[in-house]
């Protein structure tokens, strides 16, 4: 990926949960294995992965190596692949096989082209309220994303959102910087703590429409 990479709220990857269109998630990183899906269409290695369409699999891995599982076979004394759910695509066979092709490449969870983006590892709700026609928009975002990109995501209720300040409790926001670092509070877990109830708390982001209307 270049440049900056692309955050993903779990429950955007959850909606890529078909054969023909399925993301995963695993050590915080997302996958779009689709045209895994497609060339391999048919495997039965491939149910493994498809149980498991627009879920998080870290269990899968071991975050150190940022490999599958190992553990040693007591039959064998081998040491093979930890795969509980079944064998899946580019997992070898246990013991020697005539039908495996070794020379796979790499494996689809190394496979850098596989990868979309990063998993958000807390996402929160804000409010984001046009003062000019007082529409209010309930949005899941990212905490790493910045308010540019946050911005991206609202054009699809606004496309002319670029056409207005917005502001947080009377304060201009800098686009440039994530909701935290303009200072919009995330008290998720306080208000947990205090058991209250969060969407009574959801910041409120104010829109005041500039007078030059730009095309979004």
């Amino acid at each position: 990926m270049m440049g900056r990479p692309r955050y993903f709220t779990p429950s955007e990857v959850a909606a890529h949960n078909t054969a023909e269109d399925l993301w995963v998630s695993f050590l915080g990183k997302v996958y779009d294995l689709s045209p895994l899906m497609s060339q391999y269409k048919g495997d039965v290695l491939l149910l493994p992965i498809m149980e498991f369409a627009g879920k998080d699999i870290s269990s899968w891995f071991d975050p150190k190596t940022e490999d599958i599982l190992k553990y040693v076979d007591p039959l064998t004394c081998c040491v093979a692949y930890y795969t509980p759910r079944g064998r899946f695509l580019h997992i070898p066979p246990n013991g020697p096989r005539s039908d495996w092709d070794s020379d796979i490449g790499l494996p689809w969870w190394r496979d850098s082209r596989y990868e979309v983006g990063l998993l958000s590892a807390k996402t929160r709700w804000i409010r984001i309220i046009n003062t000019l026609t007082s529409q209010e928009q309930w949005m899941e975002v990212c905490s790493e994303e910045t308010l540019n990109e946050i911005l991206q995501r609202y054009l699809r209720y606004n496309s002319h959102a670029r056409s207005y300040t917005w502001k947080y409790n009377g304060a201009v926001l800098d686009v440039n910087k994530t909701l935290s670092e303009n200072n919009v509070p995330d008290n998720d877990l306080e208000l947990e703590q205090l058991r209250l109830d969060r969407d009574a708390f959801t910041p409120a982001i104010l829109l005041h429409y500039n007078d030059d209307l730009t095309e979004g």
